[in-house]
C-alpha cells in the first residue's frame, strides 16, 4: 500500500473521533487534514489554534490568501463564521483551563503506557515544542495519529519511548495505518484493525505490550 493511501486511512479514522459542538486543536502536519474528512452530520465544531484563533476555516483559495491569517504551523487559513481572535496568553489559558475538547496530534513515538514523544529529535534543529506540552495535559481527550513504523521499518510504538517525552501517560487513543489502540489506566488495548491489516501484522510490528480487545 502506498504512503498516500496509508495516510488517508489514518486521517479518515481520526475524523470519526470528532463530535458536534466540540472545540478542537489540530496539530501541525497530518492532523490538519482531519478537518477535511469530517462527517456531514457533525455540526458546530470550532477549530482552535494556539497562536490566537478560534474558528479556523478551510484553506484559502488563491484569491482568499491573507498572509496575516495563519495557523500554528504558519500555514495561511481562513476564518469561519463566528470566529474570534485573541492573544497568545488567552489561547493558552483556553488550553490549560481544560476548554479544548479534543486534541489530534502527530507522534514520533508512543509507549505502551500512553507516553508521547512528538516534539524533538536530539541533535536536530528544534524551533520549539509549540503547544504540544500544554495540549497533552490540558485537552479533555488526546488522539495521536502516526505511521505504525518509521522509514527504517522499525516500530514507533515502544515499550518505552526513546525520544524526549512531550508528556507521560497522556494518550487516550492512538491511530496508525494498521490499528487503533485505546489507553486506560496505563494499559494499551487493541480495539480495531485498519482495513486490510491483520492481527499478525500488528503483533509483528509493535514493540509495545498490548491487550487484544478485538471482537471475534
Amino acid at each position: 500500500m502506498d504512503k498516500q493511501t496509508q495516510r488517508k486511512k489514518i486521517i479518515q479514522r481520526a475524523a470519526q473521533e470528532i463530535r458536534s459542538d466540540m472545540v478542537i486543536n489540530l496539530g501541525i502536519g497530518m492532523p490538519t487534514l482531519v478537518a477535511n474528512e469530517m462527517n456531514d452530520h457533525v455540526e458546530n465544531v470550532f477549530f482552535q489554534s494556539e497562536n490566537g484563533l478560534l474558528g479556523i476555516g478551510p484553506y484559502p483559495t488563491e484569491d482568499e490568501v491573507d498572509p496575516d491569517l495563519i495557523n500554528a504551523g504558519k500555514e495561511t487559513v481562513t476564518a469561519a463564521k463566528g470566529a474570534s481572535y485573541f492573544d497568545n496568553a488567552e489561547s493558552f489559558a483556553m488550553i490549560r483551563g481544560g476548554h479544548i475538547d479534543l486534541a489530534i496530534l502527530g507522534g514520533m513515538e508512543v509507549s505502551e503506557t500512553g507516553d508521547l514523544a512528538n516534539y524533538m529529535i536530539p541533535g536536530k534543529l528544534v524551533k520549539g515544542m509549540g503547544g504540544a506540552m500544554d495540549l497533552v495535559v490540558g485537552a479533555q481527550k488526546v488522539v495521536v495519529i502516526m505511521d505504525h513504523m518509521n522509514k527504517h521499518g522499525e516500530s514507533k510504538i515502544k515499550s518505552k519511548c526513546e525520544l524526549p517525552l512531550t508528556g507521560a501517560s497522556v494518550v487516550n487513543t492512538l491511530i496508525t495505518d494498521l490499528a487503533v489502540f485505546k489507553f486506560e489506566d496505563k494499559v494499551m488495548k487493541l480495539v480495531e484493525l485498519q482495513e486490510g491489516a491483520t492481527l499478525e501484522q500488528v503483533q509483528t510490528h509493535t514493540d509495545a505490550y498490548f491487550i487484544n480487545c478485538l471482537n471475534h
